[in-house]
C-alpha cells in the first residue's frame, strides 16, 4: 500500500493520499489563463516566450550513438519528436507550446502512451494544473492528474511523463518566470494601464472644474424622478465630452463660471518613455533575452553577433539540456540508454537567419577537420556531393619537438649553415 503524501498543499485543509484522488485536483492550480495570461498582453513578456519558444521549437532533434557518434535515423521517439507528436500537433507546435508552458507556468508536462511492448506511440501535451509531481512515505516520486484520453483522475509512474521544468526550488516543480518576476511585470502592467488611460482620456490631464457657486449638496431629478447629485452630472458630462481619443483638441465650452485648471504633469514631465524602455530592459533581463531582440538598446552590429551567442550560450543551452536529458530518459528504453543512445538537439538551427556567423562557424569547424563538406551540407538540408567525405587538416600547426625537422625537409634536407655556402 502506498504510503501517505508527505507534503501539505495549499487550500486542501488535509494531506492527500496517493490511495485517495480526493483533492489532487486543487481549485488553486487554475487552468490556463488567470495572472499569466495577463502578464503576457505586455508586448515585451509575449515577445520573449515567443522569441525562446520558437528557438527551440524550430531546433532539428537526432539521435546519436555517443559510442560511434554516429546518427539513428529511424527510431519511434525520434519519429514522434520530428513529426506529429499526437495528431493535432505538429512537431514544431508541441515544441513551442511545451516551452511555452514551461515559461509561464514553470512546468510543463506531456503523458507518454505506450504499446504493449513499452515502446512511445504518442505525447499528449497535459493543461497546466492538471497535474503534479507528488512524493510518497518513502520519497518514491509519482505524478497525479488527469489523463487527456479518458479525462480520469489517477496517478502515472514517472517514467510515463515527460516533465519540464523552470527553476525549482524543491527539485519537484519549477517556479515560473512570470511568479519570479511578478515586481517588474507588475510595474511594466502599470505603466501599460497609465499610457491606456492617458489616451483613452483623449490625451488629457487630470484637473479640476471650479467655480464660485456652492455646489454642496445641490441635487437635481431626471426625467425619471431619480436625484442626481450635481457635482457627479457636471464631472461624468465633461467626461463624456472630452475623454478618449476621439474626443482629443476638442473646444471646451464653459459656463456658470466654471475654470479648469489641470492638476498634474504631462507624460514627457514624468519621463514616461524613460519608464517604458527601463520596464522592457528589466523584463529582458528576466528572460535573460538580449536588449536587441525586443528593440531595445542601441548597440552595434558586432555587439548585437556577440549577444547572439550569449543568448545561445545562457539561454538556450541550460534549456536544450534539460530537453535532451528528459527524453532520453523517459522515451528511450533502458537497454538503449545503457548503449548510449542520446536524443539531442542541434542548437545550429539557431544561426539558420544570420549568414554570417554561420559562415564563420562553418569555415572554422571545416578548416579544423571536425566538419566535412558533407557535414556542412547536411546540416543545411543538401544532399552529399563526390569526395565530400573528407576532412581537412592544416599543416602548418605542428609540435615544436617536430618543427626542427621539418623546417630542414622543406630546404631541401639539408642543415642551414651547408644551404648558405
Amino acid at each position: 500500500m502506498i504510503g501517505q503524501f508527505i507534503r501539505r498543499v495549499t487550500g486542501q485543509g488535509g494531506t492527500l493520499t496517493l490511495d485517495d484522488p480526493t483533492g489532487w485536483y486543487s481549485s488553486d492550480r487554475p487552468l490556463f489563463g488567470g495572472k499569466e495570461m495577463q502578464a503576457m498582453k505586455l508586448p515585451a513578456v509575449n515577445a520573449c516566450i515567443e522569441i525562446i519558444s520558437d528557438s527551440i521549437a524550430k531546433m532539428p532533434v537526432y539521435l546519436m550513438d555517443s559510442g560511434t557518434r554516429e546518427r539513428v535515423t529511424d527510431h519511434p521517439a525520434l519519429r514522434l519528436l520530428t513529426g506529429r507528436p499526437t495528431e493535432a500537433l505538429t512537431a514544431f507546435d508541441y515544441h513551442k507550446l511545451m516551452e511555452s508552458r514551461r515559461i509561464a507556468y514553470g512546468n510543463a508536462y506531456a503523458l507518454i502512451l505506450r504499446d504493449k511492448w513499452g515502446v512511445p506511440v504518442e505525447l499528449l501535451p497535459i493543461a497546466p494544473g492538471a497535474m503534479m509531481p507528488l512524493l510518497d512515505s518513502n520519497a518514491k516520486l509519482w505524478y497525479v492528474g488527469i489523463n487527456p484520453k479518458t479525462q480520469e483522475y489517477r496517478k502515472f509512474w514517472p517514467e510515463d511523463v515527460l516533465h519540464y521544468k523552470a527553476f525549482s526550488t524543491d527539485g519537484l516543480e519549477g517556479v515560473s518566470y512570470l511568479r519570479r518576476g511578478a515586481e517588474t511585470i507588475e510595474t511594466a502592467l502599470q505603466a501599460q494601464r497609465y499610457e491606456g488611460n492617458y489616451y483613452k482620456n483623449g490625451g488629457q490631464v487630470s484637473g479640476v472644474l471650479a467655480t464660485e457657486t456652492d455646489l454642496s449638496n445641490k441635487t437635481y431629478f431626471d426625467e425619471d424622478g431619480n436625484a442626481i447629485d450635481l457635482k457627479n452630472r457636471i464631472r461624468e458630462n465633461w467626461e463624456s465630452i472630452h475623454s478618449g481619443a476621439d474626443n482629443a483638441f476638442r473646444i471646451a465650452v464653459l459656463d456658470q463660471g466654471l475654470k479648469y485648471t489641470p492638476l498634474t504633469a504631462t507624460n514627457r514631465d514624468a519621463q514616461f518613455i524613460e519608464t517604458k524602455a527601463a520596464s522592457v530592459e528589466d523584463i529582458a533581463r528576466l528572460f535573460n533575452i538580449p536588449f536587441y531582440k525586443l528593440g531595445a538598446g542601441k548597440e552595434s552590429y558586432a555587439a548585437n553577433t556577440q549577444a547572439a551567442i550569449e543568448y545561445m550560450q545562457r539561454t538556450l543551452s541550460p534549456i536544450v539540456s534539460e530537453h535532451e536529458q528528459e527524453d532520453t530518459h523517459k522515451l528511450l528504453l533502458e537497454s538503449e540508454s545503457a548503449r548510449g543512445l542520446q536524443l539531442r538537439r542541434n542548437m545550429m538551427g539557431e544561426l539558420r537567419g544570420d549568414w554570417s556567423a554561420r559562415g564563420a562557424w562553418y569555415q572554422t569547424m571545416h578548416q579544423n577537420g571536425v566538419y566535412s563538406v558533407n557535414d556542412i551540407r547536411a546540416l543545411e538540408d543538401l544532399p552529399d556531393v563526390p569526395g565530400g567525405d573528407a576532412r581537412l587538416a592544416s599543416l602548418n600547426y605542428v609540435p615544436l619537438e617536430d618543427f626542427g625537422d621539418l623546417s630542414r625537409s622543406r630546404n631541401g634536407g639539408g642543415n642551414g649553415r651547408e644551404g648558405g655556402e
